[in-house]
């Protein structure tokens, strides 16, 4: 017949036993914090994953056509700017271009846009020079300066964006973001994917590949950065190119790889991922 003592003895036992087979202080569930733990900075993809371009520029497109009095469809034009982006890179990455910065090939694109809009002598050099800036003054995703916030007690944060350094400081400035530095395409003098912009985050931040994590929404940008050895948040953004989730500038990736290191609905959820 057991006693109340027997009871108590095997409670111990096997409380001793569980005690041996897990080690002091492990968890019984895995968690992603203890996998991200070597992680010291992370470097974010801008443009669509920390702020909404499409909108930002089609909002104030529009209001440059309504102060000119044009019948101009601003979501179009936005779209058909955006949609010159890679094309403009291609001819620096081939040398028909020399280094130019994002601000220069956003102007680039403008020109042709005036041209194929039917603005030509409907709108002056300043005007154009002044709109071009829209670039510089796009709004975040409502979950992006909470949620880098929460990060930058933890990390350092940084932009890792084909946007010049003059550019994303005014963004910074416009949109709220507290970023701890500006890293990016100028400063290595080429232009995601190509591998120099990954390699440059981890020199200049005189940190391992693998203590650095790149987050975006593009699985292109994602991949470029794992192949240097670079880990890898994926932040999915349904909206970055309009309701349908795809525009003549893009599709919207909504599924992460298989080979992305971490996959988030928003940095929110991101911040509490890595324990933040």
């Amino acid at each position: 017949m057991s006693t109340d003592l027997d009871v108590s003895r095997r409670k111990f036992l096997i409380g001793s036993v569980i005690a041996v087979a897990r080690p002091l202080g492990a968890q019984a569930t895995h968690s992603p914090a203890a996998e991200f733990a070597n992680v010291k900075a992370l470097v974010f993809d801008t443009f669509g994953t920390v702020v909404d371009w499409r909108t930002s520029v089609s909002a104030q497109v529009a209001d440059f056509f309504k102060r000119k009095e044009l019948q101009i469809d601003a979501q179009k034009f936005a779209d058909a700017w955006r949609a010159g982006y890679q094309p403009a890179m291609s001819k620096v990455r081939s040398g028909a271009l020399p280094w130019t910065k994002l601000d220069g090939l956003h102007r680039l694109i403008l020109n042709q846009l005036v041209s194929d809009f039917g603005l030509t002598r409907k709108v002056t050099e300043a005007e154009l020079t002044d709109l071009n800036r829209v670039w510089h003054r796009l709004k975040p995703w409502p979950d992006a300066v909470n949620g880098l916030t929460r990060l930058k007690q933890k990390f350092i944060i940084a932009p890792l964006s084909n946007g010049n350094i003059s550019l994303m400081t005014n963004l910074a400035k416009f949109a709220g973001l507290p970023w701890d530095c500006i890293l990016g395409a100028e400063l290595a003098r080429h232009y995601k994917p190509d591998r120099e912009v990954y390699e440059s985050a981890a020199y200049f931040l005189d940190l391992k590949a693998s203590e650095v994590m790149m987050v975006a929404a593009h699985l292109g940008d994602l991949g470029a950065a794992k192949q240097i050895g670079l880990r890898t948040g994926f932040v999915v953004r349904p909206m970055e190119f309009g309701p349908t989730g795809q525009s003549p500038a893009g599709k919207a990736d909504l599924q992460p790889s298989p080979s992305v290191d971490l996959s988030v609905k928003d940095f929110n959820e991101l911040a509490s991922r890595l324990g933040a």
